[in-house]
């Protein structure tokens, strides 16, 4: 597993909008960590890197929130109040999994059985120094994203 620790919160927003720079339509990005660990701000820095014109908020009581500005549609969700993976089936969650946009994913754990095979997992924690993030990639795809925003190769950490 590939670690990054950010220092500052303007470094995790820079590292979303690095890892932007990578993103393809269908990607599909699954956050986790604790209240207040950065998740949010790092889809900031993602929709920045994407070039979403409007202000991203989390949608914690709306669920989901499309955003159709940037190079790529931008589907960011927030799942941390769903009791049970099944809830996203009434919000048509297909659709915004297996689209043709970016799907950001925070509190992704809690819908686990639903994941896409395919994705990058990221865990962020709060750590002395800063935020630490743990990337989990899942597919060649998300390997080689690791790599290119890293500049580590990823088949020394399988």
């Amino acid at each position: 597993m590939i670690k990054i620790i950010t220092k500052t919160p303007q470094e995790l927003e820079y590292l979303g909008k690095r890892l932007a720079q990578f993103l393809q339509p269908g990607d599909f990005l699954a956050l986790d960590g604790d209240l207040g660990a950065g998740k949010t701000l790092l889809t900031q820095g993602i929709a920045q890197g994407l070039e979403v014109k409007e202000d991203i908020n989390s949608p914690t009581f709306t669920i989901i929130h499309e955003y159709q500005s940037g190079r790529l549609p931008l589907y960011h969700m927030d799942v941390y109040r769903l009791k049970q993976p099944e809830e996203l089936y009434d919000l048509g969650y297909e659709e915004y999994f297996y689209g043709q946009g970016v799907t950001v994913v925070e509190w992704a754990q809690i819908v686990a059985s639903l994941l896409p095979d395919e994705y990058l997992g990221m865990e962020i924690a709060v750590v002395p120094e800063g935020r630490e993030l743990r990337f989990a990639p899942f597919g060649s795809r998300y390997e080689h994203m690791i790599e290119e925003l890293t500049g580590c190769d990823y088949s020394k950490y399988r």
